[in-house]
């Protein structure tokens, strides 16, 4: 097939705009992993519509967990994945690809890791971490932190906060992010008492009143930024993309109301609105020039 139509083109004499788009047509589809969190879909789904539509390459969507998503990037089973959160969440799966990868750029600064509560609870009976070891407010919590999934980095900091602060009388509940929510919805229904492991940017924070408490002893990490990896050699063998790629920056409140804007609707529709209402931005990710 890729033959014929490179013969055919040079017989027939077609120009060589033509025969750039033959070429690009028989390329492979861009493979991108992504698990399933709220802000890696959105920001995946988003690069994956302007690279089909404005690059003209097919794209394919790999769903799995964390670590098989580093593993996979490094073998070179996936062309890239955008949700590396550096230096400390994902440090541990980092590290064990850092010399197999290549780090295209950071979609967004400024994510967070951290436990919130609902508003409701007042600041004066939990503020930080160190709270939880009072007894009132341990009955009220139930002694339990609301987890997510066991492979996540959250998880890994989540239990040594535990440690760090000697929470003995918790469980970390682990489940998913999915499970997490549900747990959270529940409970502000009814305005019970909650901790819950969390992240910024989350759809979460637009849809319910919470807040981070603090944590004095820094077990769950600082401000991270979220990076996009590349297998070796991506860069060479599809300049364009890993160009794209290198360029899409995302100011983390708009990535959170595009986040809460696809829970209200789907993440199809909520990409599409993304792209009509930041033109500019856009223009710059795919170095197009006006007119």
């Amino acid at each position: 097939m890729f033959k014929t139509l490179v013969t055919i083109g040079l017989a027939a004499g077609i120009t060589a705009g033509t025969l750039s788009a033959a070429f690009a047509q028989d390329k492979a589809p861009v493979k991108i992993g992504w698990a399933a969190w709220s802000d890696a879909e959105f920001v995946t789904k988003l690069a994956a519509k302007l690279i089909k539509d404005e690059l003209g390459q097919e794209v394919e969507l790999v769903q799995t967990d964390v670590a098989p998503l580093y593993q996979g990037v490094s073998r070179g089973d996936l062309d890239a994945m955008m949700m590396a959160w550096l230096p400390e969440t994902h440090a541990d799966y980092f590290a064990k690809v850092k010399d197999k990868v290549t780090t295209l750029g950071t979609v967004y600064d400024g994510a967070k890791l951290g436990w919130v509560v609902p508003k409701y609870i007042p600041e004066e009976a939990i503020s930080s971490i160190d709270d939880l070891k009072k007894d009132d407010v341990k009955d009220k919590l139930k002694g339990s932190i609301e987890g997510i999934d066991p492979g996540a980095g959250l998880t890994r900091l989540s239990e040594k906060a535990v440690k760090d602060y000697g929470l003995d009388a918790y469980k970390l509940q682990i489940s998913s992010e999915a499970g997490m929510l549900t747990t959270v919805d529940r409970a502000i229904r009814k305005e019970d008492w909650f901790v819950a492991t969390s992240w910024s940017p989350h759809w979460m924070f637009g849809k319910y009143e919470l807040r981070y408490i603090d944590d004095p002893k820094g077990s769950l990490g600082k401000a991270e930024h979220v990076d996009v990896i590349a297998r070796k050699d991506f860069e060479k063998d599809n300049p364009e993309v890993a160009g794209f790629l290198s360029r899409m920056k995302l100011p983390i409140g708009d990535l959170e109301a595009a986040m809460f804007a696809a829970q209200e609707t789907t993440y199809e529709k909520a990409v599409d609105k993304y792209i009509a209402d930041h033109p500019d931005q856009i223009k710059a990710w795919l170095a197009k020039e006006d007119g």
